[in-house]
């Protein structure tokens, strides 16, 4: 399958907190496509979707740079075809793969805070650990989900227990180093057009 047909398979429409279970194979899960390992150092990256409309809180994922990089996207509605799925945590994310998680949500009616906090190898693995012993999150439990996983972890003792993205958005800012990016987009809702472009500059 070529990169222009995979990543028309990847449009799909943006809501909040959607919730899924998905379970890759054995066989998907050992294609050498499936681990990325990103450079160091370790750390740590928590996605807030904020609408534009009313600065609500829409959704929260983690970015989790350990002995692989992992997404964990929490009852979120984002896939991608070629990064094998797992209770809710997406193997294979390289920074391509980020930057697609980024302009899947950006648009112009969502922006995207991104926060990233360097942390010990240690402390990055067990992260990874815990999220993919969460399993699968229900609905609207996004920000509930991150902040257990996040919740008594080293280094992290500002986060608290809560069920809404902004709040944990908050908390995750008090933590000692962290580093705050905005990022936003004026595509229309549906999104396609960062895609097809993100294909276009691929192609070429």
């Amino acid at each position: 399958m070529n990169f222009k047909a995979f990543a028309v398979l990847a449009l799909f429409a943006l809501s909040a907190c959607g919730g899924d279970n998905k379970w890759a194979t054995d066989a998907q899960m050992a294609a050498p496509s499936a681990h990325f390992v990103a450079e160091p150092p370790r750390t740590i990256t928590l996605f807030t979707v904020q609408s534009t409309r009313n600065g609500s809180g829409a959704h929260s994922g983690l970015l989790i740079n350990a002995s692989e990089q992992v997404m964990f996207d929490p009852a979120g509605t984002w896939y991608h075809p070629y990064l094998p799925e797992r209770g809710d945590v997406h193997y294979g994310v390289t920074p391509r793969m980020v930057s697609f998680y980024i302009d899947y949500h950006a648009r112009e009616t969502f922006n995207v805070i991104e926060q990233t906090v360097v942390v010990t190898p240690e402390v990055a693995e067990l992260v990874k650990q815990r999220a993919e012993a969460y399993g699968s999150v229900p609905s609207a439990q996004c920000a509930h989900s991150v902040s257990s996983i996040l919740h008594g972890v080293p280094g992290f003792e500002a986060i608290g227990n809560t069920w809404y993205p902004n709040k944990l958005m908050k908390e995750f800012a008090q933590l000692p180093g962290v580093t705050r990016k905005l990022i936003t987009d004026d595509d229309a809702d549906n999104n396609h057009g960062v895609i097809m472009k993100q294909v276009g500059e691929v192609t070429q």
